[in-house]
């Protein structure tokens, strides 16, 4: 998470026009470690994060989660929300939170200016009715108060039903608002199960799954594959996943963070198309950290198929985990690249 946005959710708190209620739950959407938690009262908080690493760090610090699949919250004096870049995925966060507030109840989030600040402030008033907000580090925190005399129930409860699980791309795969190429299928995932040899055998793994579509594909084109295990860390994918591939025996759906949750030496080969961005940003040290995991999880003679774009800086990695690689498929702006047998690291 952006430092200035948790500072300027922190400010908003600190003087900057939401009150710490005195009384009653406090609520925080997709919380994240930082700043604001130390402004609020440990022990009438909980905290929801569906994203594994942040889940992580805060059950470690003690704070009380809900279960990641959870979507109807409880009443809540203040409810505080990091909300996700999706417009859709977003809308229905802030749905459920005003539906869940009590009167009176405020509702409080904050996006920098570069992801639509003013324009989710204005998202948030189309159900709340009256909005205030403050600006600064470029970010803006904005925050309703719960008026049934002017809350959109019908819209909100439009924006829930649309913010749910959904079967796209004819029916290929299920999948719903904020996850990656949600309405779609992702080129680079169709171009990897495109490139996946059809006598692939023994398990194997998919790492950063998603939907499932992946898996789904070489699980179809493949017969001689035992068993795919699938690790995705956001918790809203799996849901997705599983009507994905059911009626699939062979499967197992894991959440979980690929790059430190999955045992060494235990797969014969390892799918993956691994997130590349933090924010808007590239971030290649995600791809770099997937790779250095699927050399750990790979058996001695085990073998890595991954798609990037092109531009990604990956084989140096590929090279200093891997005995070999090359280079398979490139096209479409994509690369498919192979790596076999895994180096030990020492």
């Amino acid at each position: 998470m952006d430092t200035d946005v948790l500072d300027t959710l922190k400010l908003a708190l600190d003087g900057g026009g939401v009150t710490v209620p005195e009384t009653g739950d406090v609520l925080f959407l997709r919380a994240e470690p930082g700043p604001v938690l130390p402004l609020l009262p440990k022990d009438r908080l909980t905290c929801q994060q569906t994203f594994k690493p942040p889940h992580d760090a805060l059950k470690a610090a003690g704070y009380t989660l809900l279960p990641p699949g959870t979507e109807t919250f409880e009443s809540a004096a203040l409810t505080l929300i990091l909300p996700p870049r999706q417009k859709a995925e977003a809308r229905g966060l802030y749905a459920r939170a005003m539906l869940a507030a009590p009167e009176g109840g405020v509702v409080l989030a904050c996006l920098p200016n570069t992801l639509g600040g003013k324009t989710a402030e204005k998202t948030l008033g189309e159900i709340a009715g009256a909005t205030e907000s403050l600006s600064k580090n470029k970010c803006r925190a904005f925050w309703a108060r719960k008026d049934s005399a002017v809350f959109n129930t019908a819209l909100a409860e439009a924006w829930v039903a649309a913010d749910q699980p959904q079967p796209v791309a004819d029916g290929a795969m299920w999948s719903r608002p904020g996850l990656f190429s949600w309405d779609r299928i992702d080129a680079g995932s169709e171009l990897l199960a495109e490139n996946i040899p059809e006598d692939i055998k023994g398990t194997g793994a998919d790492f950063g799954a998603g939907q499932g579509y992946l898996t789904k594909e070489v699980l179809t084109h493949c017969p001689k594959i035992k068993h795919m295990d699938l690790y995705e860390a956001e918790h809203r994918a799996i849901a997705c996943a599983t009507k994905t591939l059911q009626g699939v025996e062979n499967v197992t759906i894991t959440w979980a963070d690929a790059t430190r949750d999955v045992a060494n030496s235990q797969y014969d080969f390892i799918l993956m198309n691994p997130p590349f961005h933090v924010g808007r940003a590239d971030a290649a040290g995600l791809g770099q950290a997937f790779i250095q995991a699927a050399a750990r999880a790979l058996k001695p003679h085990g073998s890595l198929y991954m798609v990037a774009n092109r531009h990604l800086p990956y084989e140096a990695t590929v090279s200093a985990c891997f005995k070999q690689y090359e280079i398979i498929e490139d096209s479409g702006g994509y690369k498919v690249i192979r790596a076999d047998r895994p180096k030990r690291q020492k």
